[in-house]
């Protein structure tokens, strides 16, 4: 069986296309309702939590210091530090804790 990767690449962006250009064409009036607004505000927080919070415990060796390295931005983020601050503790609180984790192994 031959298989046309022009061809899949073919459908792949058209149902891309359609799903991007659908609710534009269906949905020409403005939206009222305060809930169906607070819900599409809040999708693409939902999906790039669902996306990244995986990604971030099986990035590590270990998801003990993927975990860690989460708290600790998580904390730090919570106490509104930089970007870059919460970026660079978490590393190193994953760097740490695996080294530690190397050591008691």
């Amino acid at each position: 069986m031959q298989h046309n990767v022009y061809l899949y690449i073919l459908v792949m962006a058209v149902v891309t296309y359609l799903i991007r250009m659908l609710p534009l064409a269906i949905w020409t009036k403005e939206i009222k309702s305060p809930f169906v607004k607070s819900f599409l505000y809040y999708v693409p927080y939902a999906c790039l939590a669902a996306m990244t919070f995986p990604a971030i415990l099986t990035a590590t060796s270990s998801m003990v210091s993927g975990a860690v390295g989460f708290a600790v931005a998580l904390y730090l983020a919570y106490k509104e530090k930089s970007l870059l601050k919460v970026a660079l503790f978490a590393c190193a609180a994953v760097f740490v804790t695996e080294q530690v984790m190397i050591l008691l192994a």
